[in-house]
């Protein structure tokens, strides 16, 4: 039956509609109100949705993290400390009070921050430092050497080769095909190999195919005399005819390709270079008997004189003309053996030889006749280099210096100013030296070299009275010829005369212009400078007469006594010395220091009895004088005159008393171990001058000695207060307290130390140590650090700081010491002490070198030095380090006068007191 369809149905439902509310059904949710489940990666309904958002497990995502941000109040998010994890009001409003809170918090988080934040960046620096230094960066080890790329110049940049070839041996030298030509035995014997049979053999048909009547199968009656090859014509003959035509086909083809070059000319010329062997026919004219007749008679010459020099000449011309050059140089050589004192004979070998031969020829007959001047001249020719040339002539000249033919080859090789310079030298040399001068002075009158060769001539034939004459001509010549004095060069053609031996020469030329051009206030400092200059040129006599003629004119003058002293007690001998002293002090006689030295030279050559005489008149022109009273005493303790000395300690404590009278008293009574004594002269001291350090430093060591700790304690103090800026004083102090085990109190003692004595390098570096001594290394580098701010230019500081580094880090450190220090001794002793550790010898040895050049006061550069050579150096270095430091008589060094002070050693000579301090010193840096 037919119903009639519902007219709503497929029409939208009205505005405001819901399903089953008019029959009660809104309370609950079904299937369909929710739709089907979906899976994550289906599509949502939205095709317009943007990225992120088009699956359904997008929109999941976004629903969880949604639920995420509110609050979670669980027990298990909860934290007695801090509470929940989140903040329990952020779904509330935000409101003014909530934001000045927050901004008081945050302040406060700032300041609590701002406490902490230098602790903890020191903290994570010294980690870093810690962790670069045990694992320095390869850019840090290669630090120094990236520096000296500075230095690298184009020249040395273009000069570094290439990158080595990395292939193996056999890629990189692959081996040249060889080809060998082929034997025609191997073309006949496979010839058959490649033959192809078109017919049966008639004997295969008689016997059955391929049996054959004999049961081995190989074997035939006659064996390979019936195949075919070699005996069939017809079959692939070998031709050997054809072969050999083909072969020189080749080879004339090859002969053309080569035959002619790119420009025409020919390289190879087939046709005629057999034709050189024409140079190998002999060229003589005579017939061949009458050659062996000269052969024969030119043996029996040998052979009954073979010490006859021209029958070996004439044997080996003999030779060379027939073309037999080989048999010629043997025989000349054998002649060289049997008349090795001719000239001709080692002039006639040199000729045959080839060159390099022909030289080591000239150089055996040199050895056999050293005045042979034919043989110079012929090593000269030999020389291709002018260089060369030159080095033999002049060899030649040292062994026959009167010969014109060589002065004359030398000096034509010689530029202008040299020439002169051989001219004059020949003059001298050669005999017929004195018309070629007068004819030279009439020639040429404005030359100085002339009249200063004249003089040396002179002086060379034992006419020194001539010399002076000769100077003062040659000035008056030159000034009437117009001729400017030029100070200077004159100055310069003494130092040559006194490089050349001629000692009057130079001393009367420097008399004759040293007070030429120079104002009258500016002669002593200009003449002091010209000495020194002189010493430095290694012209000894030069400044030897410049103190001569300074001395004339400021006899009263005791810097110039002083100094011309010094210079002959480095560069003279004793007796100069004591001669020039006598005199000084018979000019000066108020200077302590002239008088001290000449007792000391006469005390050191053993002469004790002259060194008393020279005091006794020192005490008559300078009575009082501390300097020579305690001269005397040290003269006679040295001599183990010891009741001499306390006599004349003494009387002058009564006439002369002062601190260091009264220092040297209590040292004598010391180290003869009259304690009480010292201890009784050192109060006495102490109450007239109190304000002499070392007076409290022998005081609290007197105590100390005695193991009476608190009473050294008590002294020390006492001189502090009396002398606060004295930095042995507050040494000694700090070893006491760290000797005795306060290291709290040393190291207390040594910040009032820093705070009263600021930028003091002493008191910093021993800081460090008393640190490092104790095994906090941290702590020592970190007041290192500060030191090295403090005291930038201290030499003590960067040496302690080298060794302090790890050991990839010295070397850096090391040239950053360098830089602050450049002429510092103590920074090059602590390179030399680098390099020595690096077992880089000869580079430590000339540091130590610098070093001791530098300051040869400083003893421990000497000992570390001495130390060294015995390790590494031979006797004779050893020996000259020790008479090098005994003349030098350091007396400075933390390890040098550790040993030196010591009261035990007292008595010890310069020499034993470096073998004692170097015995001490280990290899531990």
């Amino acid at each position: 039956m037919n119903k009639k369809k519902k007219p709503f149905l497929g029409m939208p439902a009205p505005l405001g509609y819901v399903p089953g509310l008019g029959r009660g059904a809104t309370g609950f949710t079904t299937r369909s109100d929710i739709g089907p489940a979906r899976d994550a990666n289906d599509p949502v309904d939205d095709r317009h949705a943007p990225p992120g958002k088009r699956t359904v497990g997008d929109q999941m995502k976004k629903n969880q993290a949604a639920d995420d941000d509110d609050e979670d109040l669980n027990d298990t998010n909860y934290d007695e400390f801090n509470g929940y994890a989140g903040s329990l009001f952020s779904s509330g409003p935000y409101e003014k009070d909530d934001e000045e809170a927050d901004a008081i918090y945050a302040a406060l988080d700032k300041r609590m921050d701002e406490r902490r934040k230098e602790r903890r960046e020191q903290r994570e620096k010294e980690e870093i430092e810690k962790y670069r230094m045990e694992r320095p960066k390869i850019q840090q080890q290669f630090s120094d050497l990236k520096r000296k790329l500075a230095e690298v110049t184009e020249e040395e940049w273009l000069s570094i080769p290439e990158v080595g070839d990395a292939r193996n041996k056999r890629q990189r030298n692959p081996r040249y095909e060889k080809l060998t030509p082929v034997p025609d035995s191997f073309f006949a014997k496979h010839l058959q190999t490649g033959e192809n049979h078109t017919s049966v053999d008639p004997r295969q048909t008689q016997f059955g195919g391929l049996n054959t009547p004999y049961p081995g199968g190989l074997n035939t009656p006659y064996p390979g005399g019936m195949t075919p090859g070699l005996m069939t014509p017809g079959t692939g003959e070998l031709d050997m005819r054809k072969i050999g035509q083909a072969r020189n086909t080749l080879m004339d083809m090859r002969l053309s390709q080569v035959s002619d070059s790119v420009s025409g000319q020919t390289v190879v010329d087939p046709k005629g270079y057999l034709t050189d062997l024409n140079s190998m026919i002999p060229t003589h004219g005579g017939d061949i008997n009458d050659i062996k007749k000269a052969r024969l008679l030119l043996k029996s010459v040998r052979e009954t004189n073979p010490h006859h020099p021209p029958a070996w000449i004439a044997s080996a011309r003999l030779e060379e003309v027939t073309g037999k050059l080989q048999v010629a140089r043997n025989l000349i050589m054998k002649g060289t053996e049997m008349c090795p004192k001719s000239e001709d004979v080692w002039l006639e070998a040199a000729r045959l030889q080839p060159g390099d031969t022909a030289k080591a020829v000239v150089a055996q007959a040199v050895r056999h006749l050293p005045q042979s001047v034919r043989i110079y001249i012929r090593a000269a020719e030999l020389e291709t280099d002018i260089r060369a040339k030159k080095r033999v002539l002049r060899k030649a000249l040292e062994h026959v210096p009167n010969s014109v033919r060589l002065w004359k080859a030398a000096v034509e090789l010689e530029e202008p100013e040299d020439a002169r310079i051989m001219l004059s030298r020949a003059v001298e040399c050669c005999p017929t030296s004195v018309e070629v001068l007068n004819k030279a002075r009439e020639n040429i009158p404005t030359d100085r070299h002339i009249w200063i060769t004249a003089a040396k001539l002179e002086e060379a034939n034992g006419n020194t009275q001539m010399v002076e004459k000769i100077i003062d001509r040659a000035i008056t010549s030159l000034r009437a010829n117009g001729v400017e004095i030029n100070r200077e060069q004159w100055i310069q053609d003494a130092e040559e005369c006194d490089r050349a031996g001629s000692v009057a020469t130079c001393q009367a030329v420097m008399r004759a212009v040293i007070g030429i051009g120079i104002e009258e206030e500016d002669r002593k400092h200009t003449w002091m400078e010209d000495a020194d200059s002189c010493v430095a040129h290694n012209a000894l006599e030069c400044a030897r007469a410049i103190y001569a003629y300074a001395l004339q004119v400021f006899p009263s003058k005791k810097s110039v006594w002083l100094r011309a002293a010094y210079f002959e007690k480095n560069h003279g001998t004793r007796e100069s010395l004591e001669a020039l002293l006598q005199r000084a002090v018979a000019h000066c006689p108020k200077a302590e220091v002239l008088w001290l030295m000449g007792a000391k030279s006469k005390w050191l050559a053993g002469d004790v009895p002259a060194a008393r005489s020279i005091l006794a008149l020192a005490f008559q022109a300078n009575p009082n004088s501390e300097e020579i009273w305690l001269a005397a005493v040290k003269l006679e303790s040295e001599n183990d005159e010891y009741e001499r000395a306390r006599r004349l300690l003494a009387k002058a404590r009564s006439s002369a008393p002062t601190a260091r009278v009264f220092m040297k008293s209590v040292k004598l009574e010391w180290v003869q171990d009259n304690i009480r004594a010292a201890q009784d002269l050192c109060e006495e001291a102490l109450r007239h001058y109190e304000d002499f350090p070392k007076l409290w430093m022998m005081k609290g060591q007197i105590e100390e000695q005695k193991e009476m700790m608190e009473k050294a304690r008590e002294a020390y103090n006492q001189g502090l207060k009396k002398c606060p800026h004295s930095t042995p004083l507050w040494l000694l102090l700090s070893r006491l307290e760290e000797k005795i085990g306060q290291l709290t109190r040393a190291r207390a003692i040594l910040e009032k130390s820093r705070l009263k004595n600021p930028k003091n390098p002493g008191l910093w570096l021993e800081s460090v140590r008393l640190e490092y001594r104790a095994g906090l290394k941290n702590i020592a580098n970190t007041l290192m650090a500060k030191a090295l701010q403090e005291c930038p230019n201290s030499g003590i500081l960067w040496s302690e700081a080298i060794f302090l580094e790890a050991r990839p880090q010295r070397r850096t450190k090391s040239v950053d010491a360098l830089k602050k220090c450049e002429h510092d001794p103590h920074v090059l002793l602590a390179v030399a002490k680098l390099f020595w550790s690096q077992r880089k010898i000869t580079k430590a040895r000339e540091w130590f070198h610098r070093t001791v050049k530098i300051d040869s006061d400083l003893g421990d550069a000497w000992a570390f030095f001495y130390k060294f050579e015995l390790q590494h150096g031979t006797e004779e270095q050893q020996e000259e380090v020790r008479k090098r430091c005994e003349s030098a008589e350091p007396r400075h060094g933390e390890l040098w006068c550790a040993v030196s002070k010591d009261i035990a050693n007292w008595q010890k000579k310069i020499g034993d007191i470096l073998r004692l301090v170097a015995g001490r010193i280990k290899n531990t840096f």
